[in-house]
This record gives structure tokens, sequence and C-alpha cells, in this order.
């Protein structure tokens, strides 16, 4: 599925593997950066490779929740309302500038995004396995948009950039687009019942007690660091070992190991903590914070360890 993805995303190997770990894991991702870095690309490939239905839904601050849910439509010939369902009812979403919405609307995401449904007209509707939620923002751009609340950031699985290529990496993009876009010829290479059959094999990955441990260690540092006015809320380590069973799995292991953990930590944590008043004057940022607990909080060796 990686090496597939490639065919169209060219350079960013860790960014692929980091979107199919949450896929895997039933999380879902949050892209932060610069347009045009190609983000909607690697979802769409994301969505090719699957054979899934996909749904890109432009948020723009005249949107509304039933746009992005569905709405009930009366149907003068049955003398019946009929539910369509919106955009958000698809296995792969992808949540376009999810920042220059209204708060109203954003609200609409957060039931999808942990429950895995949507209640309009007073009925809950499941959404369809699997489900997952790739959503991009501008971190230039501030005008005109409304931050997402930290209720919000909680949801996704990993947060992080894709980032500019290389010379040599951008020299292929244009080798490949010069004539066909490859994203036009990608072929699926699964099937969504082998997904969801691969889905449940990570569940069954094994979580040793020493690396829960590391987990909660990890993410208390958070709540205790001086720098840090809000930390990670339980749902992080909840979140944290099901990335490590999804990236144990990858590496065709049974168990996870506390370097899974720790390679994972970053991008999970560090859109979920707040920092106070003096550590954004001395200009200290999430990614700092986070690295720093990183290297301080001890990994533990035990038999998964030195399996």
């Amino acid at each position: 599925m990686i090496e597939n993805v490639e065919n169209v995303v060219v350079g960013k190997r860790n960014e692929i593997e980091l979107s199919f770990i949450a896929l895997l894991s039933g999380g879902h991702v949050l892209l932060d950066d610069v347009p045009g870095v190609g983000k909607t690309m690697m979802v769409r490939a994301i969505a090719k490779t699957l054979g899934a239905d996909f749904k890109r839904i432009q948020f723009t601050p005249d949107l509304l929740p039933s746009d992005v849910t569905g709405v009930s439509v009366f149907n003068q010939k049955t003398m019946e309302f009929q539910f369509r369902p919106g955009p958000i009812m698809a296995n792969v979403v992808l949540a376009d500038e999810i920042n220059r919405t209204s708060p109203k609307t954003q609200a609409a995401l957060l039931e999808a995004l942990e429950e895995g449904s949507v209640t309009t007209d007073g009925e809950t509707r499941e959404l369809q396995d699997p489900f997952f939620v790739m959503a991009t923002q501008n971190p230039i751009e501030y005008g005109g948009t409304y931050p997402l609340p930290e209720a919000q950031l909680d949801r996704f699985l990993f947060k992080f950039k894709i980032g500019y290529p290389s010379r040599h990496e951008e020299l292929e993009v244009l080798n490949r687009v010069e004539k066909r876009h490859p994203i036009e010829d990608l072929q699926s290479v699964i099937s969504l019942e082998d997904l969801l059959n691969i889905q449940h094999s990570v569940t069954q990955v094994y979580v040793d007690q020493t690396v829960k441990q590391y987990i909660i260690n990890l993410v208390n540092a958070t709540r205790e660091h001086y720098s840090v006015y809000l930390g990670a809320s339980p749902r992080a380590s909840i979140a944290l070992m099901k990335a490590g069973q999804a990236y144990a799995f990858m590496q065709d292991r049974d168990f996870v190991l506390p370097d899974d953990i720790k390679a994972l930590a970053p991008y999970t944590l560090q859109h979920r903590i707040l920092l106070n008043s003096d550590a954004k004057l001395s200009n200290i940022t999430n990614e700092r914070i986070i690295k720093e607990i990183i290297e301080h909080v001890p990994i533990p060796v035990g038999k998964e360890s030195a399996r």
C-alpha cells in the first residue's frame, strides 16, 4: 500500500507511513502545512489504493453542519422525508482547510471523529467502516480562520507536516506529471474487507505492562512540565498505544517496543498540550517541549525490550 502511494507522492515515505498507521489503528490525521505540497494528492492516492469511497469537503465560512452530515428532504412522490447523506459518509474523507469554517460546523465533525456516527434530525446514523479522515489547515494565513479548539484537536491521532521536497524530489515530480498525472493510473491493491481484517489484527498486537507504563509516564510528564498549562488527556495515552500497535504490525512484529512509542510520541502529543504564557513569551514551542520530555523520560527495559 505504501509503495503504491509512492507512485504518486515523491519522497514522503515517513508521512505516508504515519498516515497508514493512523488508518490501521482507527485514528485520523491533521496535516498542518502550506498549500501546494501535496496534501490533497496524498489523501486521494490513499483512497485509490484502498479502492475506497472518497469525498472531499472544502470548508468555507458559510458551510453549514448539514452540508457535512447530510439533510432530510421531503419527497413529494412518496410524501415522506428522505435522508440525503453528506460527504462525511464515505470511507476516506478529506476535510480541506478545516480551520476556515465556523465552530458550529467544526463541531459537527466531533461525533464523526470520535464515535463513528452522525446525528441528524434526532437520528443517529452509523458511518461505514473503514472511516478515515485526513484534515488540512494552512498555518500561515490566519485571516478569516477559526482555530481548532482543544477538544477537536484531541480527536486527531496524529498532526504533522508534509514539507517541501528536495531539489531532486521536485525534479522527479516534474518528470512524472509532464504528460499525465500518475494519480489517473493508480489502482487499488487491497480490498476494504482485507483492510478491515488488518485493522482487527492490529488490535491483537501485544502491549506489555512496561510499555503501557512508559506511555503513561510520557503523557503524565506533559501534565507536570513547568511550561505546560494543559497537558495531554487519557485519550492521548490510548492513541499512543493504538498507534504503537499499528506501527509494530507494519514492522512485522506481534508486540510493541518502547522504541515504537518513542518514535510516534512527537506526532501524537504535540497538538494535545497548551503552553503557559511564560513559555509563549519565551518563544518555546510544543515540539521543543515534547522532545525534551521524550529525552528525559527513561525507556523501560523489560522482557519485550530485550525480546
